[in-house]
């Protein structure tokens, strides 16, 4: 009997690690000025998964930079994939290496502010043990 509850244990352990990632929308503010950087959102990032997205809570704005910050362990981002609110992709080979802590360059979105609809970005963490790290996403009018 002991065994049989063992075994459920770290089957439900295994299992709450291969889950998607967990994404954080911050509450909207629609007085944010032109020039100041807003947080979009916070993706959980785990070293089980390569790649995730942000989906730009609506009603959607006009964008026309972006950058990521790192908290737990290191990242290395290597592409991002901008969709605007028309559908048209922009796909951004980044290759950044972010320190634990740091955040990226700022990014510069083609043809000016535009209205964001999502973020796709592709990465590595650093490490077994601090494969975990909070990615969290700005954008300036």
């Amino acid at each position: 009997m002991k065994h049989v509850l063992l075994l459920i244990f770290i089957s439900a352990l295994s299992f709450n690690n291969l889950q998607a990632q967990k994404v954080i929308h911050p509450k909207m503010n629609n007085t944010i000025n032109a020039g100041s950087w807003r947080v979009l959102g916070t993706v959980h990032a785990k070293h089980t998964v390569d790649h995730d997205a942000l989906n730009v809570p609506g009603p959607y704005d006009y964008y026309r930079r972006i950058k990521l910050k790192v908290t737990d362990s290191p990242v290395n981002i290597q592409r991002l994939v901008v969709r605007y609110d028309d559908g048209a992709p922009e796909n951004i080979n980044t290759r950044i290496e972010i320190p634990k802590g740091g955040e990226s360059r700022v990014i510069d979105l083609h043809g000016g502010k535009r209205k964001l609809k999502s973020i796709e970005f592709w990465y590595d963490t650093k490490g077994f043990l601090n494969g975990k790290t909070d990615v969290t996403i700005f954008a300036m009018k």
